[in-house]
């Protein structure tokens, strides 16, 4: 069993229009270097030149946010879910 990565429908077509990726990566940063790896301009959507995560995309593992754990130091185990969630502003 995998960690399944959740793309939002803006990146989507960055991963021929995958909503869920599949990865054998232990934490957070090893599953965006992963996809850094094997869809480039997905990550470029969600981490920084420097690789911060961009201030307007969140992360959560399961229903916890990073922020509130180990942040890209969270780990993973198989069967767990990473979601890639854009924040959304508006008037």
């Amino acid at each position: 069993m995998s960690v399944s990565i959740h793309i939002p429908g803006a990146l989507r077509s960055y991963c021929g229009g995958q909503a869920t990726l599949s990865t054998s990566a232990t934490s957070v940063r090893a599953a965006l270097t992963d996809l850094e790896s094997r869809y480039p301009d997905v990550y470029r959507g969600v981490c920084e030149e420097t690789g911060a995560v961009r201030r307007h995309v969140n992360l959560f593992v399961n229903m916890d946010h990073v922020r509130d754990r180990n942040g890209l130091e969270t780990p993973l185990a198989p069967g767990d879910e990473l979601t890639i969630l854009p924040a959304v502003s508006g008037g």
